[in-house]
């Protein structure tokens, strides 16, 4: 009985030992535009402990990019793939010799070669000092370790001035071995609060604080334009170890984080334990396959999606709220960081089967944020609103995590707080409560900009407002989010309001053309031309949104006139040129025909064959996707990685199948990339997805079952998945056009 019991423990115990971050490359993305850094952090951790190259411009958004040479230092917190900057907070560099407050004379040169990174840890050679800095991280903290040559002059310099613009700062030389402080700063985030506390190894023998220009040998100072240095005298090869804990909230926040989590000066045990963390939540998907390749790419993908959102609260629940004001988070984590005109689309779904205790959280941090200020978050960052990018996302998310048995939130105040965001427009503006206080926001002004048109016509008119077609076709996708919720929660009337919004998109369809078109009150705007990248779309064009109407594929196949009609306007999507006009094209990238996967609002379109009835053109598109767009290179991404859902993206649709409508209960099916793919579920549950046959060439399905039973379905169920179980699929390099294109088989999403 005993060795049968081993016996069980056996393989659980082998996978237990599997080393996932091996594959994890931190380099992918942080060439091209793909904005990623490169720097050590846990899974969601409040730190990003990251090297800085750049100080301004859009491909310097994370601070780091690939083609540099020359780091100014290492700052603790950094966002990834964003096309807005922001972070680089309290940053640290080492030199020799007399301390120098201008960046461009401490900063060093470095050597490609010389520069590592791997899963919560990153290491370069510094030229010009002749120091070797490594970095590693918990969810706090970090810690640098700086192995200098032998000199009475080894200074490490810290910068609070450093990026964007430092409104009010202080430092305090708090022990001979410590300093502390905060920073209050404004970019993307306004009035954005860190606090620290930096603790070094060793005594330091001499300190200095420049401010306003003037350097100090003082204890304290408070203002603008604040550095300092601390300076030791170091043997051969002798290695400064500096532990640095942030905080939100205060400087007594930081130390309780630093006692917390980094009490010590093991280096290579906080390494380790980086590592681990990282293992286990990298465990969750376990692929098996002969393509190393493959597996770099997927796996570096994984540890993209769980980049951000960021825990953002104190070891001892206190955390900045909207509202300013200091709120303590007892049964649930406090994140920020939500880029969710992009991660709605897979981030979240992904979260939503791999990780749903946290995905309950990101949402009871919206209801808080609802209830702090009076509305959803929209790109929510830092405790303040920066109201990018359109749409009411947190929706989507709300919903998809709802309907598909996610708990442990008050689902009522939810569909409360989900009206309220599809409601408030620009009469509301002296209603809506920021940082609080009673105030027109300019910001805002711009995010509801049309929002009185949409609730008055059932369309934004493009006489007066930017992204009218964008904004129309997102507002009924929530819409029709928000309706699925109030019918799970028996609120007919809210249903019946909403499901009618969402049929919203019908209004700017245009018969003669096929696209969806800007159109003021009575007819569609002339001088159209769908290749035109304007302002009547969000960061596309015509041919790009003319597919979103995910939530009714069946009512946007009838306007077409058909199926056949679809399919055919999504070949000559993929075929047509890939010339782009207007100027406002940065970011519409990675173009197959006029098909732009750097950007959003492609994503779901590739899957839509399936709702065609022609299945084997997706499962040839999508593999052509992964093959052109995804690499193991620093120039691996397409476009922005936009916190995770370019990822995203790639781990779903290697897998095979992908969310094309959150909030509805399927997912449609492509083309698995692996030769085996196992989901560990939160449930204790198992779904793998095994393929024989699958090779570059044989990207088809020939057939399938699952769990042992014929499927011949595109597509998917949750429950299909949620249960557990195996589906296995011969591929083959020739389509069968026989399989999937009956009406039982084909995925449906319509309006009621």
């Amino acid at each position: 009985m005993k060795i049968a019991f081993l016996l069980l423990l056996l393989p659980l115990q082998l996978s237990a030992q599997k080393d996932f971050t091996k594959y994890v490359d931190p380099f992918i993305g942080t060439g091209g535009h793909g904005h990623t850094y490169p720097g050590a952090t846990v899974p969601f951790g409040m730190v990003q402990l990251s090297p800085d190259t750049r100080l301004r411009g859009w491909d310097g958004c994370s601070g780091y990019h690939y083609s540099d040479t020359r780091i100014y230092g290492f700052s603790h917190t950094h966002l990834s793939g964003t096309g807005c900057s922001d972070y680089g907070d309290v940053l640290l560099m080492p030199t020799l010799g007399k301390a120098t407050w201008k960046n461009k004379k401490y900063a060093s040169t470095f050597k490609k070669e010389n520069e590592k990174a791997t899963a919560g840890y990153y290491s370069v050679f510094l030229d010009k000092p002749g120091v070797k800095a490594e970095l590693t991280a918990t969810t706090r903290t970090g810690l640098h370790k700086y192995t200098f040559p032998k000199t009475d002059a080894a200074n490490i310099i810290l910068d609070l001035n450093h990026r964007d613009r430092l409104n009010e700062g202080e430092i305090t030389i708090s022990g001979n071995n410590e300093v502390s402080g905060y920073r209050i700063s404004t970019k993307w985030s306004s009035n954005q609060h860190i606090y620290f506390v930096i603790q070094y190894s060793k005594p330091f023998k001499h300190f200095g604080i420049t401010g306003c220009g003037s350097s100090q040998r003082v204890k304290h100072t408070k203002g603008g334009r604040l550095k300092a240095y601390v300076q030791f005298a170091t043997e051969k090869d002798e290695a400064i170890y500096v532990r640095v804990g942030i905080s939100p909230i205060s400087v007594e926040g930081a130390r309780k984080n630093l006692e917390a989590e980094q009490l010590g000066f093991d280096f290579e045990k906080s390494k380790a334990n980086a590592a681990e963390m990282w293992n286990t939540e990298l465990s969750k998907i376990e692929i098996e396959d002969d393509n190393e390749r493959n597996k770099r790419i997927f796996y570096t993908a994984l540890y993209h999606t769980m980049l951000a959102p960021n825990i953002y609260q104190d070891i001892d629940g206190k955390y900045r709220g909207r509202d300013a004001k200091i709120g303590e988070a007892t049964d649930f984590t406090n994140y920020t960081v939500f880029s969710l005109w992009d991660t709605y689309r897979a981030l979240h779904p992904l979260f939503t089967l791999i990780d749903r205790k946290r995905n309950a959280d990101f949402i009871r941090t919206f209801i808080k944020q609802y209830e702090q200020v009076g509305l959803l978050p929209i790109w929510e960052l830092s405790a303040y609103e920066t109201f990018c990018m359109i749409g009411y996302h947190s929706i989507p998310v709300i919903a998809d995590a709802y309907l598909k048995g996610i708990r442990g939130f008050d689902a009522k105040k939810a569909l409360e707080a989900m009206k309220k965001s599809a409601e408030t427009s620009q009469k509301d503006l002296k209603k809506y409560k920021l940082k609080g206080s009673l105030v027109v926001d300019a910001s805002y002004f711009r995010y509801a900009a049309g929002f009185d048109d949409y609730l008055k016509y059932g369309f934004i008119r493009q006489r007066f407002i930017n992204n009218s077609v964008s904004k129309t076709l997102e507002y009924a996708y929530n819409d029709w989010c928000i309706a699925q919720m109030a019918k799970a929660l028996g609120d007919n009337e809210g249903y019946v309001k909403y499901n009618l919004r969402a049929a919203n998109y019908r209004n700017l369809f245009d018969s003669a053309t096929g696209f969806m078109r800007p159109r003021n009150k009575n007819k569609f705007r002339s001088g159209f031309d769908p290749y035109k990248v304007t302002q009547s779309y969000t960061e596309a064009n015509a041919w790009q949104y003319s597919f979103y109407v995910p939530h009714d594929i069946s009512g946007h196949i009838k306007l077409l006139g058909g199926k056949e009609k679809l399919a055919t306007f999504l070949d000559t999507l993929f075929t047509t040129s890939s010339k782009l006009k207007g100027p406002i094209k940065q970011d519409v990238s990675g173009l197959m025909g006029q098909y732009a996967h750097g950007n959003e609002p492609s994503h779901q379109i590739a899957y839509e064959y399936n709702y065609a009835g022609q299945p084997w053109k997706t499962q040839s598109r999508v593999r052509k996707i992964m093959h052109e767009f995804y690499a193991d290179k620093p120039e691996g991404l397409v476009g922005n990685e936009d916190c995770g859902q370019m990822s995203a993206w790639y781990i779903f649709s290697s897998l095979g199948f992908y969310p094309v409508c959150p909030g509805s209960d399927h997912y449609a099916m492509g083309s698995p990339l692996f030769q085996k793919a196992s989901i560990h579920l939160e449930n204790g549950k198992t779904f793998t997805i095994q393929t024989t046959g699958n090779s570059q060439d044989n990207v088809y399905i020939k057939d399938a079952s699952l769990n042992k039973n014929e499927f011949t379905k595109t597509f998917l169920r949750y429950d299909d998945i949620a249960n557990g179980g195996l589906l296995e699929i011969n591929m083959s390099s020739q389509p069968n056009k026989n399989r999937g294109n009956s009406d039982i088989d084909t995925p449906v999403t319509k309006l009621d």
